[in-house]
């Protein structure tokens, strides 16, 4: 069974920094594109940055400069290092991996930006 689990987020002051790991597992077979998501306080979900087994990364323009994607195929983990974070950063951070075009979920991580 597949299984996609996330951690690292956490309460963190503005202009702080925070790195959040996902490792998926359950496969014999390699994931395909691996990425993050969050779910805003007013529900809106947004696609923050994925990247490719190959290393192609896509950000959301609110996180250029800011974030950072990362991957380890040989351990189906995934890592954000995000710096320089702002209070509307503050969401559920959700990781996403994709087996033969079928995106699995974690349950995800908060991430609160905050003085």
């Amino acid at each position: 069974q597949v299984r996609v689990m996330e951690s690292g987020g956490g309460l963190v002051q503005p202009g702080g920094s925070l790195r959040l790991s996902c490792r998926a597992s359950g496969s014999r077979f390699s994931f395909g594109t691996m990425g993050w998501y969050r779910r805003t306080p007013g529900d809106q979900r947004e696609l923050v940055s994925s990247i490719t087994n190959g290393g192609t990364t896509t950000y959301a323009d609110s996180v250029k400069g800011r974030f950072t994607i990362s991957r380890d195929n040989a351990k189906n983990t995934v890592y954000l290092q995000m710096n320089n974070l702002k209070p509307e950063d503050t969401a559920i951070y959700y990781c996403n991996a994709y087996l033969y075009s079928h995106p699995h979920w974690g349950q995800g991580t908060q991430v609160t930006v905050s003085s």
